[in-house]
């Protein structure tokens, strides 16, 4: 099992996850998997990152499962084991669940097909270059989007078209992404991560707290819930970041005109 299929560093409060498998066009590995897993319970044990980029090595993003590894039924000892402890490491792999509490921003170059559109879905921000491709091409394979598509893509941009993607498994690419919403920026090529970079550096420079409060409450309050019940929850979230030192620290550097100096407190 190969952990060097993704990278993780730290660059001050900012994690950066790099998918490290650029001549399979970083296609899904049991290496590959448990490093991310391994990065996301990071994440959230540790006060000091306060949100992540995920990205790709050699202009790619991620082209889903390694489908000649499935086809071989090739089963790596290594992740069986570790399949045994945690069972579904692969699906929190890739955001399908037990998503961290802080903010993840994407940054796509090339390809980001299948599961690289899958756990696309579970972030928060999301940044392509203007070559990128997304798509679900699961059933081209006869496969099945377990990732979540089926459920959130519908959720995150109009039906007709999470249907369209979904059934058709076509390629769309960056330019009607954005128009889809399914993505925030499109920039030149070979400039996501210095976009998402950004992008990151003005969201951990705020307040870890009221950042963590905001995310759960935008992933946790949906259509399901009427208005007064969502309003209700976003009480429930956000009332306590009023009584944290985080917030009397923001209202002190104001008075004062300083930047403020946020603990997580």
């Amino acid at each position: 099992m190969n952990t060097d299929h993704a990278i993780v560093e730290e660059k001050g409060h900012i994690m950066v996850i790099t998918l490290n498998r650029p001549e399979k066009r970083n296609a899904l590995s049991p290496g590959m998997l448990v490093t991310i897993y391994e990065a996301w319970r990071k994440l959230d044990e540790d006060p000091n990152l306060r949100c992540a980029v995920l990205t790709g090595a050699g202009g790619t993003f991620c082209s889903g499962a390694d489908l000649s590894a499935m086809k071989d039924g090739n089963e790596d000892s290594d992740m069986m084991e570790r399949l045994k402890e945690i069972p579904d490491l692969h699906w929190q792999s890739l955001l399908r669940h037990n998503r961290p509490t802080k903010p993840i921003i994407a940054a796509v170059e090339g390809f980001a097909l299948a599961g690289g559109t899958e756990i696309l879905q579970g972030t928060d921000i999301r940044v392509a270059g203007k070559s990128a491709v997304f798509g679900l091409s699961e059933p081209l394979r006869g496969l099945f989007p377990l990732g979540g598509s089926t459920v959130r893509l519908r959720r995150q941009i109009p039906y007709t078209l999470a249907a369209e993607a979904l059934l058709t498994g076509r390629r769309i690419s960056s330019d009607e992404a954005l128009r889809f919403g399914l993505i925030g920026h499109v920039v030149e090529d070979g400039s996501a991560l210095e976009k998402a970079m950004e992008i990151a550096e003005t969201v951990s420079e705020n307040a870890p707290l009221s950042i963590q409060a905001i995310v759960k409450s935008l992933r946790e309050i949906d259509e399901s819930y009427t208005e007064a019940e969502a309003l209700e929850k976003e009480l429930e979230i956000g009332q306590p970041i009023f009584s944290t030192e985080d917030m009397m620290e923001g209202l002190t550097a104001f008075a004062e005109k300083r930047k403020p100096n946020f603990k997580g407190k």
